[in-house]
C-alpha cells in the first residue's frame, strides 16, 4: 500500500511540475523597433480612423470608435499578420456584431449574455476562420449598449474602410503589401 501512495504522490508531483513549467515561457528575443516603419503604420491609422470616426458619429454611433480603432492597431500595425487579413477584419466584425444583436434580442443585456457572446463568437470565428479580436469587442459594444440592427451597418461600413484605405495606402510603400491574402 505504502508503494502505491509513493508511486501516486511521484506521478502527481510530475505532473504538477510539468504544468507549472508551461507558464514559465521562452527567452524573449528583443528586435529592433523600425521607428520609419512604426511612423507610417501610425500615419495610416491616423487616416483610417479620420474617414471612420466621421462615419460612426455620422450615423449616430460612437461606440463603434473602440473595436474599429483595435482594427487599424493590427490592419496597419500588423499588416502582414493572419488576423488584420479582409477576410478577419470584415467577416470578424460581420459575424461577431450579427451574433450579438441576434443573443440581445434573445436574451437581453446581462453578465450572462456578455460572456456567452464572447464565447459563442470565439468558437464561431475559429469556425468560419475569421478570428479578429477586435470583432470580439465589437459584440461586447453591442450588448453593453444594447444596440439595434442599426449598429451592423456602422461596424461593417467600418471593417470595409479600414480594409479598403489599408490597401491603397499600405501598397504606397514598396516594403507594405496589404493584403497578404484576400480570402
Amino acid at each position: 500500500m505504502e508503494k502505491k501512495l509513493t508511486k501516486y504522490a511521484y506521478q502527481s508531483t510530475t505532473v504538477f511540475i510539468s504544468y507549472f513549467k508551461k507558464m514559465k515561457g521562452t527567452m524573449r528575443q528583443r528586435g529592433k523597433v523600425d521607428y520609419i516603419d512604426s511612423t507610417i503604420s501610425a500615419a495610416g491609422a491616423l487616416i483610417a480612423m479620420l474617414v471612420v470616426s466621421f462615419i460612426v458619429f455620422h450615423l449616430g454611433h460612437p461606440m463603434a470608435i473602440a473595436p474599429l480603432g483595435a482594427s487599424c492597431i493590427l490592419v496597419f500595425g500588423a499588416h502582414k499578420g493572419l488576423l488584420s487579413q479582409p477576410r478577419h477584419v470584415i467577416g470578424g466584425h460581420l459575424l461577431s456584431t450579427t451574433c450579438a444583436i441576434i443573443i440581445l434580442d434573445l436574451l437581453g443585456k446581462s453578465v450572462f449574455s456578455l460572456v456567452f457572446v464572447l464565447a459563442f463568437v470565439l468558437f464561431l470565428m475559429a469556425l468560419t476562420e475569421t478570428m479578429h479580436p477586435p470583432a470580439a469587442a465589437s459584440a461586447l459594444v453591442a450588448i453593453n449598449n444594447e444596440v439595434t440592427w442599426e449598429f451592423l451597418l456602422p461596424i461593417v461600413f467600418g471593417a470595409l474602410v479600414i480594409v479598403f484605405i489599408s490597401t491603397i495606402y499600405n501598397n504606397a510603400f514598396r516594403a507594405r503589401q496589404y493584403p497578404t491574402h484576400w480570402f
